[in-house]
């Protein structure tokens, strides 16, 4: 989780408008100009007025009996979640995790722009994954020097999260975005979010259990007749 406020707004509001924006853009595509809150939330299976509260954080309002110019609002979106700027990364752990995320093309879509990668595999450094280098980790800070990165991206195995984040911090990077399931000790004015695997696998799994259950279970009364 953030380990800074992002003012006052809530983290599910912040969540959902990547969401919402796939949706307007297919919107946009299709050459659609108008978009009310009851639409998006028929598509998502939610109320409009939460629509609407997840929305205003951004500082648009619609128009009412009209709704939102659908442009207009992608652009807002985008520009609200930071997404109208390019910003510079440096990922760590080439693996297969990490060779994923750098063959992920949305990201450079939202403006983030995966410089390089690093690692400490002699098979992977000096090779190429996905058109982005894979350096000696130990070249962290010449590479780093002067390049403008603010984010890093951890996807190391956990015994070489905390010596990989210090060495981010080192070279001022100002956010990390932490694949690994370690506890990371950072300083207060770095941002972070931790991507929690086992938590939300627990969440699916769970309901998938319960669903599994209910489904298999017959009532009471079909079980026992003579009730």
């Amino acid at each position: 989780m953030l380990n800074v406020p992002v003012k006052s707004f809530p983290i599910p509001s912040i969540q959902r408008l990547p969401v919402y924006l796939r949706f307007l853009e297919e919107l946009h595509k299709r050459g659609e100009t108008l978009v009310s809150c009851t639409q998006i939330a028929d598509e998502f299976g939610q109320l409009s007025v939460q629509v609407r509260k997840d929305l205003s954080i951004t500082g648009i309002t619609g128009r009412p009996k009209i709704g939102y110019n659908v442009a207009e609002l992608i652009d807002t979106i985008n520009k609200f979640l930071g997404w109208d700027k390019t910003l510079n990364a440096f990922l760590i752990g080439a693996g297969n995790l990490g060779n994923a995320i750098l063959g992920y093309e949305r990201f450079a879509e939202h403006g983030l722009n995966i410089v390089a990668a690093f690692d400490s595999d002699p098979q992977k450094i000096g090779q190429k994954f996905h058109g982005k280098p894979v350096y000696d980790f130990g070249e962290i800070a010449e590479r780093g020097k002067d390049a403008g990165i603010k984010i890093g991206i951890l996807t190391v195995p956990p015994p070489a999260a905390q010596v990989s984040a210090d060495a981010l911090i080192f070279i001022g990077v100002q956010a990390i975005w932490n694949y690994t399931p370690v506890k990371l000790d950072l300083p207060p004015e770095v941002i972070y979010e931790d991507v929690k695997f086992s938590a939300s696998f627990a969440v699916l799994s769970s309901r998938l259990k319960s669903s599994t259950a209910s489904a298999i279970l017959p009532p009471q009364d079909i079980m026992n007749p003579n009730l």
